[in-house]
């Protein structure tokens, strides 16, 4: 263990960097425009999706590739609570406890299910999500969608309403990402890990592999409420394409871009989600797609753990060139040196 790295884990180490973080979590919105506030703020809703995504693949290890649907769900059930005038309280509940129910039900019937089989049914999830919320327009405004407008600066509070909405995205989502950190590194995380490595063994060890896929995926299914809610504190309107199956592919590519199995990762996949293609945008709109994928290329072939990687590659490189460096030095200093001859005559001489 090198010196750094016994030194970031000291516990007052951890708590001060905890403090500071929330010091900037209370000063930054406040410091920021109204654009960099609402950039931020989409950020945060995109990694509580992509939270969710990790929380059944990069630590179950099991296909998913419907998140979108949970959080468009959640979206459409904020939106419709908010035009019925609901006590805002319950519907951040209901959006959190109906995704959660639904998301419980497909799982009992899909945990069974392995491999593609379970990869074509949460493929199915956003591919009918799309026409089902076009039908039911009653509750979903149909192809116009929904607008809801709730997340005002409320007259109590001397605060701008990108500054309100990216308070309440950290509040909340800083909740979600620490009892998901809670989680994930107790038993439940311990029994995710084992049913990912080996379901047999898990099996063998009492751990039953059904029940923790049906878990990890009401688990998934319930913080893609969490982000549908925060979506509409955002964004404040959804629509059929808010579910589209490329949002959900681009969710996942979010996932395994920032670093799978990883809460750090994470937050680098929805910085990823909203930022990579505003940059490809400036750079040619035409060429969006492409852009995309050649970073995504990039960063399997240089990074397969993803950008949470990067500074453990970095360390090991210069850990590397550190030895390279001293052992061509040790090299050097061990090779013999040649003795100079001595010259015949004076060996005479010395002789006489």
């Amino acid at each position: 263990m090198t010196t750094a790295t016994g030194i970031l884990q000291r516990p007052w180490v951890r708590w001060a960097g905890l403090a500071l973080g929330v010091i900037l979590a209370i000063v930054l919105p406040l410091v920021f425009d109204a654009g960099t506030n609402s950039t931020l703020a989409r950020i945060g809703v995109f990694a509580v999706a992509v939270l969710g995504l990790n929380v059944i693949m990069g630590y179950t290890g099991q296909v998913m590739l419907g998140q979108i649907f949970f959080v468009g769900l959640g979206a459409y059930i904020t939106a419709y609570g908010v035009t019925q005038e609901w006590n805002i309280i319950l519907v951040f509940v209901l959006a959190l406890a109906l995704t959660a129910l639904v998301g419980l039900v497909i799982a009992l019937a899909a945990a069974r299910l392995g491999g593609l089989a379970i990869a074509m049914v949460t493929i199915a999830l956003p591919i009918v999500g799309v026409p089902l919320a076009r039908r039911l327009g009653e509750f979903t405004g149909g192809s116009q969608g929904l607008s809801a407008r709730f997340s005002g600066a409320p007259e109590w509070a001397p605060l701008y309403d990108d500054q309100w909405q990216l308070y309440l995205v950290l509040l909340i989502g800083g909740i979600t990402f620490l009892l998901t950190r809670n989680l994930v590194r107790g038993k439940y995380g311990r029994a995710f890990a084992i049913v990912k490595e080996n379901e047999a063994v898990a099996a063998s060890m009492g751990i039953s592999p059904y029940k923790y896929k049906v878990l990890a995926f009401t688990i998934a299914a319930l913080i893609g409420g969490v982000s549908g809610f925060l979506y509409m504190v955002v964004i404040q309107y959804t629509s059929p394409e808010t579910l589209s199956f490329g949002h959900s592919i681009e969710l996942v590519i979010s996932m395994v871009v920032g670093g799978a199995g990883s809460i750090v990762g994470s937050i680098l996949g929805g910085a990823y989600y909203v930022l990579v293609p505003q940059l490809t945008n400036i750079i040619d709109p035409n060429l969006t797609a492409m852009l995309q994928g050649a970073i995504l290329l990039l960063v399997l072939f240089l990074l397969p753990g993803g950008l949470v990687s990067l500074p453990r590659v970095i360390g090991r490189l210069v850990r590397r060139g550190n030895r390279g460096g001293g052992t061509g030095a040790r090299s050097q200093a061990a090779t013999p040196q040649p003795v100079a001859a001595s010259h015949p005559s004076t060996e005479r001489k010395q002789d006489t």
